[in-house]
């Protein structure tokens, strides 16, 4: 499980990219691209809550939590597979 400051830092991450993204898309001019990346940070977003939520109703036991962060959150799914395995 991540801990809050990697949560936080995985937020940022994702924040971060997405924004340059859609910062460089609305200074191109290309409007969709940047609706776009908009969707995309979105979603990503809304999976890592989804990973997280409490609420959940009845999970999908063939769907691991860290298949849906590693969908949502690349990066810390491998340090948390790196920290399981130590």
């Amino acid at each position: 499980m991540m801990t809050k400051d990697q949560l936080a830092v995985e937020l940022k991450r994702i924040a971060t990219a997405q924004i340059s993204d859609i910062t460089r898309a609305v200074k191109e001019g290309q409007k969709s691209i940047a609706l776009n990346e908009v969707r995309d940070m979105a979603q990503r977003l809304n999976l890592l809550a989804d990973a997280f939520s409490p609420r959940s109703a009845a999970p999908d036991p063939s769907v691991s939590a860290a298949a849906v962060l590693a969908q949502a959150c690349p990066a810390a799914a491998g340090r948390a597979e790196e920290s399981a395995a130590a």
